[in-house]
């Protein structure tokens, strides 16, 4: 059995996708199988994939599913790991070319029983690093890490994580936790969802060099959130609970409580306590959370009339 599974999801993007394979076949380290997870493409992704496998350069296997949205195909991917080793690398982002190497090298020195993980850069195509390093320091950490890194003793230091990272789970504690929520006509939920509970109960390991090449646009999930909150209501609010309940400072839990009465206000559920803990912050977080409302429902007619334009 190979170290570690590079899994993808997909849907309709079969016009890149074969740039990602390119960079799996170059790999200086084949220790690793390729799962496609094809969230129910009509693109003929099948029969592009069908002639990499029988191209025999790589491991590859590929699983369809019907469309349910990024995270039900993260969650059908769980279903097929088995690999100690496993990272999403999405369809339109490649591999450094010693991406594989670079990962197993780093775990077979710094792997420990109390692992979850290891947090990795990501580069854009300039070879940029997206945001920055993690401090020198920082070997690992336990806790908290969406937004901002606590680590050190009694977690006195902290850094935020400015541009997004990649993750590398440790499979056996991945599978440990309750897949990401899937709701009832919503495609969105943040695939971070795993992560939260991970960096709660294991250490993370730091490999402070890049693994993934991503095609970076600084505003381009920005410019669609706004729609997502709109059409996701149910998994954002969920979300919020979960992170009011869990994030390490008042600043964090108060930003997340002004979300969720977001939420609840386009869900149009006025007891924003039924189910949330920290009622006195969720009480505190109300005037901003109909602010938010008011422009989240701006931005989404901006952007609804951007599109009809």
């Amino acid at each position: 059995m190979k170290t570690i599974t590079v899994f993808t999801p997909t849907f309709n993007r079969a016009f890149c996708l074969g740039d990602l394979y390119e960079s799996l076949v170059n790999q200086t380290n084949k220790d690793f199988s390729w799962l496609i997870i094809d969230d129910g493409s009509s693109d003929a992704t099948d029969v592009l994939v069908k002639s990499w496998i029988a191209e025999n350069k790589i491991e590859i296997e590929y699983v369809y599913k019907e469309n349910g949205g990024m995270h039900t195909a993260h969650n059908t991917a769980y279903d097929y790991l088995k690999t100690e080793l496993s990272v999403c690398i999405d369809s339109d982002d490649l591999m450094t070319e010693d991406g594989i190497e670079k990962i197993l090298a780093f775990w077979s020195v710094n792997k420990t029983e109390n692992c979850g993980g290891i947090y990795a850069l990501d580069i854009d195509k300039q070879g940029a690093i997206i945001g920055e390093r993690f401090p020198e320091d920082l070997k690992s950490f336990k806790g908290w890490g969406c937004k901002e890194i606590f680590y050190g003793d009694s977690n006195e230091k902290s850094v935020k994580i400015t541009g997004d990272k990649k993750f590398i789970a440790v499979t056996k504690v991945l599978n440990q936790y309750p897949k990401i929520p899937v709701f009832e006509g919503e495609k969105y939920y943040s695939l971070y969802y795993k992560q939260h509970f991970i960096e709660r109960d294991y250490s993370i390991l730091i490999l402070n060099e890049p693994v993934c090449i991503v095609e970076y646009l600084a505003e381009g999930s920005s410019l669609t959130m706004f729609s997502q909150y709109v059409k996701n209501p149910k998994g954002f609010q969920h979300l919020r609970i979960l992170m009011i309940a869990m994030a390490p400072t008042f600043k964090l839990r108060y930003t997340q409580a002004i979300h969720y009465i977001n939420s609840c206000l386009i869900l149009k559920q006025f007891n924003f306590f039924k189910g949330v803990s920290r009622k006195p912050l969720v009480t505190l977080a109300v005037p901003f959370g109909v602010a938010l409302y008011f422009l989240t429902l701006y931005k989404n007619a901006q952007l609804i009339k951007r599109i009809n334009k």
